[in-house]
């Protein structure tokens, strides 16, 4: 069976096209290599094309005998999105709705979805449900919302199966030591931190220290990249076994604060980390955390590697064993 895995060369579409190849299952990928890692597409071939190019896509459709889209191609930056909404809503959106139309024309009628815990907003209640109300408050979050609405009416118009899976922190690396966590710039706290105790950066950044927590820093739900590639064939698993179209939480339901992670950073690594506190980000809200029941129940999925120190020490051992800094390409 063979799965388009669009942005597959990039940090969790390249963990779930190996995760595919474990499963008996062909990845092919596509990606632009715009912000992607050549060298991360390890387990099937890459196509280097962009989702915008119907006529690509058809190709790829028709001469793979594709038969399901694993869909990560998206910009992912919550302050770029909030500078440059058109870039967001250009590449997030128009060009999923090109993807989807080129999958409807080849007739290839199965999506998994990444999706993302922004299109919440600001929470209402924590752990966070798939019923809680949707009000993105960036574009970026607004961008996967729009692309969960284009999935629902290619769904009830043109027979589209589809999972949107609602990510909340991904975070690790590959316990193998092959892929890992790369940006540029680096957004993410725990390869950032790393990167401080490296001496990489000369310090970690502390957005608000006077939230209302345990220890004042922002709480957020971190999951383990390799659980997040499990996540995905579960789903494609689920819509075979005609499972209803629908979306679902990915989380452990157990959030972090900044501290305990720089706490966790520092006792994996044996060195300190150096921190400068500075004001709150805006639209920061002070706690992030899934309720994932729904996945567990529908899908039969369970996070296995996602405790914090296994998380720590998996990016841990991989940045040891990059040769450039952390910040590199994405």
């Amino acid at each position: 069976m063979a799965i388009l895995v669009t942005g597959g060369a990039g940090y969790i579409g390249s963990q779930t096209a190996k995760t595919l190849a474990q499963a008996g299952l062909q990845p092919v990928v596509l990606d632009n290599l715009q912000r992607g890692h050549r060298e991360a597409v390890q387990w099937g071939p890459l196509i280097e094309a962009d989702t915008a190019d119907q006529g690509a896509l058809e190709k790829i459709f028709r001469e793979h005998a594709i038969e399901a889209v694993m869909h990560f191609a998206a910009f992912a930056y919550v302050g770029e999105s909030m500078r440059e909404p058109t870039l967001y809503f250009r590449n997030n959106v128009a060009s999923t709705l090109t993807l989807l139309e080129a999958m409807r024309v080849c007739g290839v009628r199965t999506m998994v979805f990444s999706s993302t815990c922004a299109t919440y907003g600001n929470p209402q209640r924590v752990p966070i449900s798939e019923d809680h109300p949707q009000h993105p408050v960036n574009p970026y979050g607004e961008s996967k919302l729009m692309v969960e609405r284009l999935l629902h009416w290619f769904g009830s118009i043109h027979g589209l199966r589809w999972a949107a899976l609602r990510y909340f922190n991904a975070a690790g690396a590959d316990p193998d030591g092959r892929l890992g966590e790369r940006h540029d710039p680096e957004t993410h706290l725990i390869p950032l931190a790393i990167s401080a105790a490296m001496g990489r950066i000369q310090a970690l950044e502390i957005y608000g220290t006077d939230y209302d927590t345990p220890d004042g820093t922002a709480i957020r739900d971190y999951l383990h990249v390799t659980d997040l590639g499990e996540a995905h064939v579960a789903a494609l698993r689920y819509l075979r076994d005609a499972g209803e179209s629908t979306a679902f939480n990915l989380g452990t339901g157990r959030g972090h604060s900044v501290r305990e992670v720089i706490a966790m950073v520092e006792r994996v690594s044996g060195r300190r980390v150096p921190v400068r506190e500075v004001g709150r980000r805006a639209g920061d809200p002070p706690c992030l955390v899934a309720d994932a029941s729904k996945s567990a129940e529908r899908m039969n999925w369970h996070p296995a590697h996602s405790s914090l120190e296994e998380i720590v020490q998996t990016a841990w051992n991989w940045h040891r064993s990059v040769p450039v800094p952390a910040g590199g390409i994405e």
